[in-house]
């Protein structure tokens, strides 16, 4: 896929790492639009900065049913969508209401998301990358609601690469590991998990972003996971698949 032109949704565009994203997809010459909920400020600034033309922020609360689809539809036609959006709580399967939540911005709303592209009618070369989270690659995770609903969205991207191939539609994954210190730790270093890993060094927020380009751009990936972690999943043999 060329980018230059393309209209691509990033979900949680607005600050962090989706914010990155943004600026290497406008960098390229594609037509962003930039998903946000309270970041609507930050999205805003963002917007300004950017390079090019007919780029746009939507706002949107994909934690409520019909969200995602207000977003879809509010969205010129799409080429791909990047599904960076999260929610993090530490809760198990156990807090119903919690997870319900995780279960609704984790999982529900990219599924409504690429559903719609595929029917919309699908673009002849579309693309989905999903931005999951290396912890996934774990078998130890099951009873934990955030990393559940992690882990159905790297099984539905999997399903729908080997189903819609013929459709011209890629679906690939990032599993990023420690970048960003949590919004409720801005002080965090995560000097012990770093300390752990191959490289000893965090993910570049760059690095992640290039991931994603790369997966958007390369026509012949599809159904692909990809670790970008400094090394993390290197310690966690026991993996998923």
């Amino acid at each position: 896929m060329h980018l230059a032109k393309k209209n691509i949704l990033v979900t949680g565009g607005g600050k962090r790492i989706g914010a990155e994203i943004v600026r290497q997809l406008a960098a390229k010459g594609a037509h962003v639009i930039i998903h946000c909920n309270t970041s609507l400020k930050q999205a805003e600034e963002l917007l300004n900065s950017l390079p090019g033309t007919n780029h746009q922020v939507i706002q949107a609360d994909l934690s409520l049913p019909g969200e995602a689809q207000k977003l879809f539809d509010s969205c010129p036609p799409l080429d791909a969508i990047v599904n960076n959006a999260s929610l993090y709580r530490h809760c198990g399967l156990y807090d119903e209401e919690a997870a319900a939540l995780l279960e609704t911005v984790n999982y529900i709303s990219p599924l409504v998301l690429m559903e719609n592209l595929i029917s919309s009618p699908p673009p002849a070369d579309g693309a989905v990358v999903n931005v999951l989270d290396q912890a996934i690659l774990r078998k130890d995770c099951a009873d934990n609601a955030y990393l559940r609903s992690r882990i159905r969205l790297m099984e539905t991207t999997c399903r729908f690469a080997g189903e819609h191939g013929p459709a011209g539609l890629r679906f690939n994954a990032v599993c990023p590991g420690p970048m960003l210190p949590p919004a409720e730790l801005p002080e965090s270093k995560m000097e012990k998990t770093i300390a752990t890993l191959p490289l000893r060094r965090r993910v570049e927020p760059l690095d992640l972003a290039k991931a994603v380009i790369f997966l958007l751009e390369c026509d012949s990936i599809t159904g692909a996971v990809l670790p970008v972690d400094c090394g993390q999943h290197l310690l966690t043999p026991d993996i998923l698949f």
